[in-house]
């Protein structure tokens, strides 16, 4: 097992670089890591075959936590509790968290079923519809610009662990997708086939939009299909996250 260090300096430049990515949503680009909170991802890291780089628990907590998690490769930093309150966004801070490289995009696979974020703003909404997909065997998740992002404290908790099974590229155009090789379905709150008695095809590809405006008027002109789902209560619409948990299950072939 490696040696355990512990840092009780609010200075350390480790704990600096944490704070950056746990204040800056923008700082994962920057600085090529990522940082993540609580056992659960530190455990979907790992299932993945992921080695984080540092694995920090507050010092009230050490080392009862690390017990049925695999350290032998990873560096073990414990802090006292009041820095480890600095590294969290929570209002309730986990007494444990990770350092990663932020994986690679690996590209974009024509054939792949895919999930496509055009636009979507609010990171909780992504953080859920990524946890849909990898649910329901989407195996790609491509999101355009202007679409929160994916690597987001916030995001990756909603998504809790879901980044770790899915191909993620960001910062997408509308023309990248001209090489996919599945056809774009596109939800709508006022035309095409009812989800629940349409035929949808398998594999395809997603097309989520923007929470106050929907799917672009570009993406809605290229779509093969346009879904809608039936709100026999009368609601005018339906969150987005919710509305993709429905469109992903719905057409994927089923046992």
């Amino acid at each position: 097992m490696n040696p355990v260090q512990t840092i009780t300096s609010r200075e350390n430049p480790l704990l600096k670089r944490i704070r950056q990515l746990v204040r800056d949503p923008s700082a994962y680009r920057k600085l090529g890591q990522v940082w993540l909170e609580g056992d659960h991802l530190i455990r979907a890291v790992q299932a993945r075959g992921q080695q984080p780089l540092y694995i920090v628990v507050s010092q009230s907590k050490w080392p009862s936590p690390l017990l049925d998690i695999d350290v032998n490769t990873t560096k073990i930093v414990v802090v006292p509790d009041v820095l480890m309150r600095d590294l969290s966004t929570l209002d309730t801070p986990s007494h444990m968290g990770c350092l990663i490289d932020l994986p690679a995009s690996g590209g974009m696979v024509p054939d792949q079923p895919t999930v496509v974020l055009d636009r979507l703003q609010d990171a909780g909404n992504v953080g859920s519809i990524l946890r849909s997909a990898a649910a329901f065997g989407y195996r790609q998740v491509l999101a355009l610009k202007g679409t929160a992002g994916l690597w987001t404290p916030k995001v990756l908790r909603a998504g809790m662990g879901a980044h770790f099974g899915l191909r993620l590229s960001e910062g997408l155009c509308d023309g990248d997708l001209e090489t996919l090789a599945v056809p774009l379905v596109v939800t709508s709150s006022h035309q095409g086939s009812w989800v629940h008695s349409g035929t949808l095809p398998w594999p395809c590809a997603w097309v989520l939009g923007h929470e106050g405006q929907g799917v672009s008027a570009a993406l809605q002109a290229r779509a093969a299909h346009h879904i809608r789902i039936a709100q026999p209560g009368g609601e005018e619409s339906l969150n987005v996250a919710a509305a993709a948990a429905i469109c992903l299950y719905a057409s994927v072939p089923k046992a």
